[in-house]
């Protein structure tokens, strides 16, 4: 009888742990930010996505064409924010 109250104790007990612990997804380092003002455009042409600072590309001599492309931050189409931690590009 000791041993099946102990077993039921147990199996409660990692039956709470389990259901308390939370699967928070890790946001990478290329990633991560706690505000908007930390992240850039992951790209130098026609970006559809973002990045923080620290990881921006090198646009230095980089040409791009002037077309506004559909789905990227071009021409005021989207904007770059800062959710949950995560830089993260907003197209409109």
């Amino acid at each position: 009888m000791k041993y099946l109250l102990a077993l039921i104790l147990v199996t409660s007990i990692l039956f709470l742990v389990a259901c308390n612990t939370t699967t928070k997804t890790e946001v990478p380092p290329e990633k991560f930010c706690n505000s908007a003002s930390e992240c850039v455009p992951a790209s130098c042409c026609h970006p559809k996505d973002a990045v923080n600072s620290a990881y921006a590309p090198n646009c230095q001599g980089m040409m791009c064409t002037m077309n506004c492309e559909p789905g990227t931050l071009d021409c005021g189409q989207g904007e770059i924010k800062c959710i949950d931690n995560q830089c993260t590009a907003i197209i409109k």
